[in-house]
């Protein structure tokens, strides 16, 4: 029997205990792992270094202050989201008890990634666990260094046998996905994520993908561009690009262009001094496969701003390219990296239009002081989320579901979202054994006599519903 295979075992298990049912129980894991992040900061931190070469306060700024955020508010709001849901009754239920009772799935697969390791892979884990569900974690081989603190260091916070951490890689990987589980969540890359749904079709389980794409950030005219560009420097640069809901490109009037790439340029400079390759807060590129990629997209564009690199320390430096084609290659897959290309358009019209022609993003921005104008380019495209005159700051809002749609991901999760996400809806419905005069316009011999009280009942229940 492999690791893997033992692994699933015990977890699956342990679920059949039912001791993660208990709500007392989730809520001293939970708190558990809040005590794992507090305590863990040194380590954590070090692992990022390692890793993505994080600075020292990028790690709870970029990672872990919203996991205590999501674990805190977990804790606190518990009992309320795992309690039973009344729903409206008809004349039909209405001496009977109508509600939805959540439940958990069963054993969970959590495979992380290796761009924010911590922010990824635990925070769908903090929705498992308080679902009431078990969950296989399997992190990023990718961010080896962070991997492997998690390997360590995370069984002597949380149940072992609940909450086991497998590692490996692609070998390992498709060891899980030999097994059943009861929902895998998947972040990463959609070409991953056909294999992942081709594996769990085999066992009819649902995924929950989150991806990425190419988010289009289109500028107005009518907006303050300083503020504007250095919130979208901050949205692109931080983690060296390397960050799923990252603003992939822009969209702006060509009578624009020269000023975004000055801002852009100013902030830089004020975000990671005149040499951003000696600044603490700017990172570096994962490892040197996706530094090839990322120099490789590079051809047949114009760099505007920067374009400096060294592939021994895996650095290339905020680059910004200008007049940039559709057909360009930097315009054919998701960028992931610090390269961002700007491309001109003539109007809200054409910018609608070149988004609409694309894949569904995980997230488009707006930038403008028109509201009017803002509501309609979130009425007349589609994304995974919106954010208008910001950039990434949607991802902290535990109160927003966070996820794509179509090539850009399905299902959602943060807050209560990730609860309902990892829980079984369960519709319930108790009636007693009692009125039976009630029920013999359902019985055979049927009628028109019949039918016509049932018409009664089934249509006032929908005429007052929609009052």
């Amino acid at each position: 029997m492999s690791r893997e295979q033992k692994a699933v075992d015990r977890a699956r298990k342990a679920f059949l205990t039912g001791r993660s049912k208990s709500l007392e129980y989730r809520v001293t894991q939970l708190k558990n792992l809040l005590r794992f992040v507090r305590e863990r900061q040194t380590e954590i931190s070090e692992g990022l270094k390692k890793d993505l070469r994080r600075s020292e306060c990028g790690t709870p700024l970029y990672e872990t202050l919203g996991l205590e955020s999501e674990i805190d508010l977990a804790v606190r709001n518990l009992k309320q989201w795992a309690a039973p849901r009344p729903v409206s009754k008809s004349m039909m239920t209405i001496s009977d008890q109508v509600y939805i009772q959540p439940e958990p799935l069963g054993v969970v697969l959590v495979i992380g990634a290796w761009n924010y390791p911590w922010a990824v892979t635990i925070g769908p884990l903090i929705g498992a666990i308080a679902a009431g569900n078990a969950a296989v974690i399997k992190p990023s081989e990718v961010s080896s260094h962070t991997c492997k603190v998690m390997e360590d260091l995370l069984p002597l916070y949380l149940d072992k046998e609940l909450y086991p951490v497998v590692t490996g890689g692609v070998t390992e990987t498709q060891e899980l996905l030999k097994h059943r589980f009861d929902h895998i969540f998947y972040t990463g890359n959609g070409t991953v994520a056909k294999i992942i749904m081709e594996a769990a079709a085999k066992h009819l389980t649902p995924t929950t993908l989150e991806l990425g794409g190419k988010s289009p950030c289109y500028i107005d005219k009518n907006c303050d561009l300083s503020i504007a560009c250095r919130r979208i420097a901050w949205g692109k640069y931080s983690n060296c690009g390397q960050t799923c809901i990252a603003p992939d490109y822009i969209l702006c009037d060509p009578s624009m262009q020269d000023r975004v790439i000055e801002e852009i340029k100013k902030n830089i400079k004020e975000f990671y001094t005149e040499d951003p390759k000696k600044c603490l807060d700017y990172g570096r590129i994962i490892n040197q496969r996706h530094f090839k990629r990322l120099m490789a997209l590079l051809e047949g564009s114009t760099i505007a701003v920067g374009g400096e690199n060294e592939e021994s320390e895996c650095y290339i430096g905020p680059t910004v390219l200008r007049d940039v084609n559709p057909d360009a290659k930097v315009m054919q897959e998701e960028i992931f990296g610090p390269l961002l290309p700007i491309l001109t358009v003539s109007s809200a019209d054409e910018a609608i239009k070149f988004i609409n022609q694309r894949e569904k993003p995980l997230a488009l921005y707006i930038f403008s002081s028109d509201n009017k104008l803002i509501k309609r380019l979130i009425a007349e495209t589609s994304s995974g989320g919106v954010l208008a005159n910001d950039c990434l700051m949607h991802f902290s809002v535990t109160s927003l579901p966070f996820g794509g749609v179509g090539n850009s991901g399905m299902g959602h999760y943060h807050g209560k979202y990730g609860f309902d996400n990892l829980s079984h809806l369960r519709g319930c419905l108790i009636k007693q054994l009692k009125m039976e005069g009630v029920n013999k316009m359902r019985y055979p011999p049927h009628t028109a006599d019949k039918l016509g009280w049932a018409r009664f009942f089934i249509l006032k229940h929908c005429s007052s519903n929609q009052k």
